[in-house]
């Protein structure tokens, strides 16, 4: 798909902003469903913001929710081809799929770890990240209480979502 403006954006459909903006939240129609009536958007600050306002108007209860629909760094699906493309690309550029048997070890690890602890795999933007500081997020950020890391998890959605609009969205 060929980059489109906010112009553009306004003016499409329901159905199709609704296509169009599905996965900016991973696996998350409801958001592109939500977001699409705070149209018009005066530019992408202004489209971002309406999706980070959706992400914090969630009760904890829909929070986890999104925070589950999140694959696992480098895990099952990554090495069965079954990601979406854009978390496919994500973790492709933090060089997730070069990962040494040491490196893919660690990992497994520390996300099974992670898991059992929180109750929803790690998060953390992989387009900001390479491999080792999502190892060190991995080890530093299990300290963290359930609160703080529903938080951070959030945040980083938000990262995220953002990239993931700017993908889509041309400058004007």
């Amino acid at each position: 798909m060929s980059r489109v403006s906010i112009s553009e954006v306004n003016g499409m459909s329901e159905e199709q902003f609704q296509w169009v903006f599905k996965n900016v939240i991973e696996l998350c129609q409801d958001a592109a469903e939500q977001v699409k009536k705070c149209r018009p958007f005066r530019d992408i600050a202004e489209l971002c913001t309406a999706f980070h306002k959706y992400l914090d108007n969630l009760c904890l209860e829909e929070k986890l929710v999104i925070l589950k629909l999140h694959p696992d760094l480098a895990g099952r699906l990554a090495s069965q081809g079954e990601l979406t493309k854009e978390s496919t690309e994500e973790q492709q550029s933090a060089g997730l799929d070069k990962l040494t048997l040491i490196q893919k070890r660690m990992i497994d690890i520390c996300n099974e770890r992670y898991k059992e602890k929180f109750g929803f795999p790690f998060i953390i933007c992989a387009r900001e990240n390479k491999v080792q500081s999502i190892i060190n997020g991995l080890q530093t950020r299990y300290n963290n209480t359930k609160e703080q890391e529903i938080e951070i998890g959030i945040n980083e959605v938000k990262k995220i979502c953002k990239l993931r609009i700017l993908d889509i969205i041309k400058e004007n």
